[in-house]
């Protein structure tokens, strides 16, 4: 993907012309991306504030605060940022230099933060949605939404883009008369003078950041607990896509008896009018594409896909993994979830989806990698990571670790799971050193060849399934 650099204000010129030469892009070393997030500091919490004009090819005026800890002496603060022109910078209310590096914003405090304090830093820019790729902004028929996975929220705000490093969030976002805005967690009380604000209860990482503008209809709604549902749609799809949406509280029910009580403040269905060909499980608000909730005839694959949406809740937005290689806990977990759901309602048998997994899966790790040890995407960009074997793959590793170990065990280590890491990060050692506490027993030689094998293990319990042979010229 091309990316637009940062356009330098000229009021911000002077000051880099006496600033030191340019820093470099860092990273925090992620074995598929190493240069995304940034090394040296904790951030606890964002305050981001947008303006929005009404024309969703515009650039928005923007303000982020960050609030960090810093973790070494810092001479320089690097921040991911791109698409977008910075005005102004200050750290501490200090007025800072800054410049940019690959697609990294780098800047210079008047005096170097030392390790252990706390500081603010605060960046005035625009946050521009030029196109629409899926990836930052997406331009709805309405306005505008987020998709920020895998590392696109820096293309809408600065920020530390890893999900490794989750900080709390506050939105204010300002829109005309007539426009609804709806982001991550609740309400700071009804919006005053056209400022909309949202603060999340939970930490959150910036893949997960949602805000919706538009000119739409919320459903609300009750699921167990009293959890407040709401849902956003297109103001004129609320009739038609009342009756699929207000299945999300049964499915609340279902996943709580599977994995334990729904982790966060509120939850709904984000529906846009903007052609996507996926969903994502934004935190508390998951985005779908319109046309998916309402093609007649849909409801089984919709409600499919609403359950692998929820079960992100607790599998990669409660619990985040630790690093990329790690999505395999997101992805399989909630292909799981979708693939159990399935079975129950007698839409697919579950273990006929496996046993077709099981054939492809082969081909899977040749084309991408194990689930647990993915190779770099190269023609497709970041994205290129979410491939089948992250998918079905996943639930794979899944489905055989249950026949090993048994149906009532499995279920321990899946409410341990999101118990023990809620609101964490966590990677694939923790998973495998959960999975052998809860058996009793080591379970490490049976879940590495299912992880990071380049063929597929003997699947417990069916020694009938064998890998595709793939056709001559063609792939399996």
């Amino acid at each position: 993907m091309r990316l637009r650099p940062l356009a330098l204000a000229a009021a911000a010129l002077a000051v880099l012309a006496a600033a030191p030469p340019a820093g470099s892009p860092l990273g925090i070393g992620d074995p598929l991306f190493p240069h995304l997030g940034n090394p040296g500091y904790d951030v606890t919490a964002y305050d981001l504030a947008f303006r929005y004009e009404g024309r969703n090819d515009r650039p928005l005026e923007a303000v982020t605060r960050i609030d960090a800890r810093a973790t070494d002496t810092l001479r320089s603060v690097n921040l991911d940022f791109t698409q977008g022109t910075v005005h102004a910078v200050t750290v501490d209310g200090v007025k800072a230099g800054f410049t940019e590096a690959g697609e990294d914003l780098v800047i210079r405090p008047e005096h170097p933060v030392r390790a252990g304090a706390r500081f603010r830093v605060t960046v005035r820019h625009t946050s521009e949605p030029l196109r629409n790729d899926g990836a930052g902004w997406v331009r709805t028929a309405d306005g505008l939404a987020m998709a920020n996975q895998a590392d696109a929220a820096h293309r809408a705000f600065p920020c530390n883009d890893h999900p490794a490093d989750k900080a709390r969030f506050t939105f204010r976002v300002t829109a005309p008369r007539g426009y609804t805005v709806v982001a991550n967690g609740l309400p700071a009380g009804e919006p005053v003078d056209g400022v909309w604000t949202y603060r999340s209860r939970h930490p959150m990482a910036t893949e997960l950041a949602q805000i919706s503008i538009g000119r739409s209809a919320v459903l609300t709604g009750e699921g167990p607990h009293g959890l407040p549902l709401r849902h956003v749609v297109p103001a004129a799809d609320g009739k038609a896509l009342r009756p699929v949406l207000t299945r999300t509280a049964e499915h609340l029910r279902w996943m709580e008896q599977r994995v334990g009580r729904y982790p966060f403040e509120t939850y709904g269905v984000l529906a846009v009018d903007a052609g996507l060909g996926y969903a994502l499980e934004t935190q508390t608000l998951s985005l779908f594409d319109r046309s998916l909730l309402a093609r007649a005839g849909a409801e089984a694959y919709a409600e499919g896909v609403m359950v692998h949406e929820l079960a992100h809740q607790w599998f990669g937005d409660s619990v985040t993994p630790r690093r990329w290689t790690d999505l395999w806990l997101n992805e399989g977990h909630a292909t799981w979830y979708e693939a159990l759901y399935n079975d129950e309602q007698g839409v697919e048998p579950l273990a006929e989806r496996m046993a077709v997994a099981y054939a492809h899966s082969d081909a899977w790790r040749a084309q991408g990698g194990p689930p647990a040890d993915l190779r770099k995407p190269s023609a497709d960009g970041k994205l290129g990571i979410f491939r089948p074997n992250v998918y079905d793959g996943s639930a794979l590793v899944l489905y055989a670790l249950r026949q090993e170990i048994g149906a009532d065990a499995f279920q321990r280590l899946e409410r341990a799971w999101v118990s023990r890491y809620a609101d964490r990060t966590a990677g694939t050692a923790d998973f495998v050193a959960l999975a052998s506490e809860t058996a009793g027993r080591d379970l490490t030689g049976f879940l590495e060849p299912w992880l990071y094998g380049e063929r597929t293990p003997a699947m417990p319990g069916h020694p009938d399934w064998r890998p595709a042979v793939p056709e001559r010229g063609g792939r399996s």
